[in-house]
């Protein structure tokens, strides 16, 4: 079976989770017509994971950092949508609060691994 390198890291692990507590928010924007919000939320979730990924694959450790940087910054867009969302009530205070949890923990283990890496 093929195995890509970012399989192995943690802080892909935690995106993808973090990407489908977005798709289960998203579930729930839809139930209430929000359909653009729950496609941004989605997308915002996904490019967490997704630039983790594609940064893994750069042959570079500056560039990597470039694609963490970005997976980060989503992290944050997946927050700041928290934040609405629970204005809104449609979250509650505990779902805001865990999946804000959720959020800084994802960008601090990004943060880390970032500085791990060697400058090339």
């Amino acid at each position: 079976m093929t195995h890509f390198r970012f399989e192995d890291l943690e802080i892909w692990r935690l995106a993808c989770e973090l990407a489908v507590e977005c798709h289960k928010v998203a579930a729930r924007l839809e139930e209430a017509k929000l359909y653009r919000y729950a496609e941004q939320l989605r997308a915002a979730g996904l490019s967490v994971s997704n630039n983790i990924a594609e940064g893994s694959g750069s042959l570079h450790s500056n560039e990597f950092r470039q694609f963490l940087n970005i997976a980060r910054r989503s992290d944050f867009e997946c927050a700041s949508m928290v934040h609405v969302f629970r204005r809104l009530d449609i979250l509650t205070e505990e779902e805001t609060n865990q999946l804000l949890d959720r959020c800084d923990e994802v960008s601090r283990k990004i943060v880390n691994y970032a500085k791990s890496l060697k400058s090339a």
